[in-house]
C-alpha cells in the first residue's frame, strides 16, 4: 500500500472522487486530511479549469487535501488517470496530518495530528510559463468563489 495526497478533483465532494470509490480501479482507503509542509503553487488552468500543483516548492501556499492508502492497482490507475508522466508527475512530498481516521493502521503506525508523513502527489513540472502568474490557492473546490468551474472529462 502507498499513501497518496489528493488536493483537487479527487477529493471528497469533487467531480472525480468517484474513481477512488470504484473497486474496479483498485482499492483506495481514506486515511485523513492534511496539508503540504512546504508551500506550493496550486493554480486552476487550461481550457477545462483543471487544478494543477506546480512543482515549485517554496512558492504559493501550504495546500490542503486528503490522504488515501492505495493498492498497486489503484496507484497504476491513478498514474494513467493523471496522465503520468506527461501531464503530471508522481513525486513524494511531506504532508502535515491535520486529522487521521486511518482504520488500517495500528496505533504505532498512526500519525497523530500535526505529525508528518511522506505521500505521493501528482504535481507538474511541465506547464506553460504563464501559469506561475495565475492566482495561487490553498484549498481547491470546483464550485469555489474563484468562478472557474471544472469541465468534467465526460463533457469534453
Amino acid at each position: 500500500m502507498a499513501d497518496v495526497f489528493v488536493y483537487g478533483t479527487l477529493k471528497q465532494g469533487q467531480p472525480n472522487h468517484n474513481v477512488l470509490l470504484d473497486g474496479t480501479n483498485g482499492c483506495a482507503t481514506f486515511q485523513g486530511r492534511g496539508h503540504t509542509v512546504e508551500p506550493y503553487p496550486l493554480v486552476i488552468a487550461g481550457e477545462h479549469n483543471i487544478p494543477h500543483l506546480l512543482n515549485l516548492p517554496g512558492y504559493g501556499h501550504c495546500v490542503v487535501g486528503e490522504i488515501y492508502s492505495v493498492d498497486k492497482q489503484m496507484l497504476h490507475f491513478l498514474d494513467e488517470f493523471e496522465g503520468c508522466p506527461d501531464t503530471y508527475q508522481r513525486t513524494q512530498v511531506r504532508i502535515a496530518v491535520l486529522e487521521w481516521e486511518g482504520m488500517h493502521s495500528t496505533p504505532k503506525e498512526s500519525p497523530a495530528a500535526e505529525r508528518t508523513l511522506q505521500c505521493f502527489v501528482y504535481s507538474t513540472a511541465t506547464y506553460p510559463p504563464e501559469w506561475v502568474h495565475l492566482p495561487y490557492h490553498n484549498n481547491y473546490d470546483s464550485q469555489g468563489t474563484h468562478g472557474l468551474r471544472y469541465n468534467p472529462r465526460e463533457n469534453r
